[in-house]
């Protein structure tokens, strides 16, 4: 039982993460329901009922009830005769408009039995009133001739219509469209729902926090919500307006203590600089830079974000174009986030306490355009938008280049997801102080 709880919690868990997949589906599934709705008009019901006489009465008797089984089944083969293709041949040539085939006729009948009585009631329908009136009372009277002439005992019996069809009713349009409609929603959610768990099962992207870290034995050092600006003017309103909630909040400050920014303990004249490290494939977790150097500028820490050099260019066009712009409007200007674009990875700027410089490569060729060395280097990845390989790809090309992997920013976490990525315990990282030989400065890990 715990065993099921599981797979049916991992299934919602896996659908979640679809939701907008699951969402279309389910929206398609109404669309056609409600489509197929419009095109095909609600059916007319018209009913003749017929009595049937000289049949078995029930005999009331405790121990031998054969009388009621008697009359039960004399009344369900009545049933059966109203509705069988004899009958349905004798009406055949008397319902207008002219129906094709027995079948088609057939699928227009509906024989019961009244409750309490010997009367059979003959429902047919029709895409008019006349068109049902006219077919329950042709197969009422088929019945009626059927059984009274025929030889057989087995089929004689004393029929008359008592209540011919003389009126009919329909199902009400929008009552039409909502019955068909809430079909299509529930189809297309059990479509919906099945195509997510597919996908789901099949996928290698990497989910949780611990699943993450794993792949490349680097710890996550934070995790938070991002935005997914679509345009320059967005990217513009990001850098100037981000405000991430308390709790985000909270582990971004921790996360700028651990890297030595803005914590009172530090030399003022240190300077400390990040490159966040992201895949073109993932373009969600390219807001983890711009994020996090909003967050440092809104703190009073004087920060510069950089872009730059891309390996795939397309990815951070809108942000480049943003930051292009943002650069000339606070040239010269002292606000505490200033926005460099760069071709040369040349990423120095005077007054600057902490850089963050973003880069985008592409996981299944990365490849690290030439670039000034940054203090820390740290990977931006999202929940479900990226592989295994590709991360240990990317990590393999920043050894390449001389850059370590120092932890793992995860963009969007799955709320479901309650692993931590193995928080370390890691020393802050001291920002790059002057030396007394020549002022350069050099960099130190506690």
């Amino acid at each position: 039982m715990s065993q099921q709880n599981l797979d049916l919690r991992k299934s919602v868990q896996i659908v979640r993460r679809r939701k907008r997949l699951f969402g279309g589906v389910t929206a398609l599934g109404l669309l056609i329901g409600v489509a197929y709705a419009l095109l095909t008009a609600p059916m007319i019901s018209s009913t003749a009922l017929v009595v049937i006489s000289g049949m078995p009465a029930p005999v009331v008797n405790p121990v031998n009830t054969v009388g009621d089984a008697g009359a039960a089944t004399s009344l369900a083969t009545e049933i059966v005769i109203a509705s069988s293709d004899p009958v349905l041949a004798g009406a055949l040539p008397k319902v207008s408009p002219p129906t094709s085939s027995l079948q088609a006729l057939g699928n227009r009948i509906s024989v019961t039995a009244l409750n309490g009585s010997d009367v059979l009631s003959i429902t047919a329908t029709g895409e008019t009133a006349n068109q049902a009136e006219d077919t329950a009372n042709a197969v009422a009277n088929s019945y009626v001739a059927y059984v009274s002439n025929s030889t057989n005992t087995a089929v004689h019996a004393a029929a008359k219509m008592v209540e011919p069809a003389t009126t009919a009713t329909a199902s009400k349009l929008p009552e039409h469209v909502g019955i068909y409609a809430i079909l299509g929603a529930l189809v297309g959610a059990i479509v919906g729902f099945v195509i997510c768990l597919a996908l789901g099962r099949s996928s290698r992207q990497l989910i949780q926090r611990d699943e993450i870290a794993n792949s490349i034995a680097v710890p996550v050092v934070a995790s938070i919500p991002v935005e997914r600006p679509s345009d320059p003017g967005s990217w513009a309103r990001l850098l100037e307006e981000y405000e991430p909630d308390p709790v985000h909040a909270y582990w971004l400050s921790k996360l700028l203590w651990q890297f030595g920014v803005g914590d009172s303990g530090t030399d003022a004249n240190a300077t400390m600089s990040l490159t966040v490290l992201s895949l073109a494939s993932d373009p969600t977790a390219l807001a983890l830079g711009p994020q996090l150097a909003a967050f440092a500028s809104t703190r009073g820490i004087p920060t510069a974000l950089v872009i730059g050099p891309q390996q795939d260019v397309n990815v951070t066009a809108t942000l480049h174009t943003a930051c292009a712009a943002g650069a000339q409007a606070t040239s010269g200007s002292r606000k505490p986030l200033r926005l460099l674009v760069t071709d040369d990875g040349q990423i120095g700027q005077v007054g600057v306490v902490f850089t963050v410089v973003v880069m985008v490569i592409d996981g299944r060729d990365p490849r690290i355009a030439p670039a000034a060395r940054t203090s820390v280097t740290v990977l931006g990845v999202s929940s479900g938008g990226a592989t295994a390989d590709e991360l240990a790809r990317v990590a393999t090309a920043a050894a390449a280049d001389g850059r370590d992997i120092y932890g793992i920013l995860v963009a969007d976490p799955d709320p479901d997801d309650q692993t931590t990525g193995r928080i370390p315990r890691l020393p802050p990282v001291q920002r790059a102080l002057p030396t007394r030989v020549n002022g350069l400065a050099t960099e130190i890990r506690r």
